[in-house]
């Protein structure tokens, strides 16, 4: 079915969930493309999870735009993950999102506000040019999977994120599920999950984990309260936080 835009982003997101709750990843990113076309975007990390997600949806359509955060301090590792796979997925519309000049000029202009104030860092380099980009589409894909545990245990597979919907294909997943997909499909891992890194995100913020029974976000923010860096937040005033893990 095509996006009727009179049906209600809540009522649209509950009624699929219940439709997709218990479907495989695959299913649910077709009916993602099938119901919105081209405006539906993907949003990838490029990180240690991302392959099994970008590897489905090319399967899907290899013309779906992923959204990529390039901040500006990401590790070159990711940089160079980020060409290759998208290369070796024939993935043809991989758009690198940066944060705004303007906006590193006056709140960050000496790189290092990542010392002093994390949120207000995350803000600047990933929520703003997200935001500014998925503007353009009515519904967008994540990596989140519940195993992530926290505030994710509860995650939707398809959920109202401000009027927008979001898909969630790999809630359902678990690690070994994630693990033996990669293995069938023989997909390339990130370099530096071989050094340690369950999570990879920006290099100030991002440690190796030498605990395997560690969380798996163990790594982002250590010894910080901060878990997320804001892209799945709710921004409308009131409304409880859409939160998640790796995108």
């Amino acid at each position: 079915m095509a996006y009727d835009q009179t049906d209600a982003a809540p009522t649209l997101a509950a009624r699929l969930d219940a439709e997709l709750r218990d479907a495989h990843p695959l299913a649910i990113l077709r009916k993602a493309y099938e119901t919105f076309g081209d405006k539906l975007a993907l949003v990838s990390s490029f990180g240690a999870e991302s392959a099994v997600l970008l590897h489905l949806a090319s399967q899907v359509s290899k013309d779906i735009p992923v959204l990529f955060l390039d901040t500006g301090m990401l590790f070159g590792q990711t940089l160079d993950y980020r060409k290759s796979l998208a290369a070796e997925l024939g993935l043809t519309d991989v758009r690198d999102l940066r944060p705004a000049f303007a906006d590193l000029a006056v709140t960050d202009p000496r790189s290092d506000l990542w010392r002093t104030d994390t949120d207000a860092c995350c803000h600047i380099r990933k929520v703003l040019p997200l935001d500014r980009a998925i503007a353009d589409f009515s519904a967008w894909c994540t990596g989140r999977k519940r195993f992530h545990g926290g505030d994710r245990l509860r995650l939707a597979v398809v959920e109202d994120a401000d009027g927008q919907l979001k898909f969630n294909p790999l809630a359902n997943w678990s690690k070994a599920e994630l693990d033996a997909y990669v293995a069938e499909h023989q997909l390339p891992a990130h370099p530096l999950v071989a050094q340690g890194f369950p999570s990879i995100g920006c290099w100030p913020c991002t440690k190796p984990v030498d605990d395997p029974n560690a969380d798996v976000r163990a790594g982002r923010w250590q010894g910080q309260d901060k878990t997320e860096c804001g892209i799945h937040v709710a921004r409308a005033p009131g409304v409880a936080p859409n939160v998640g893990g790796d995108i």
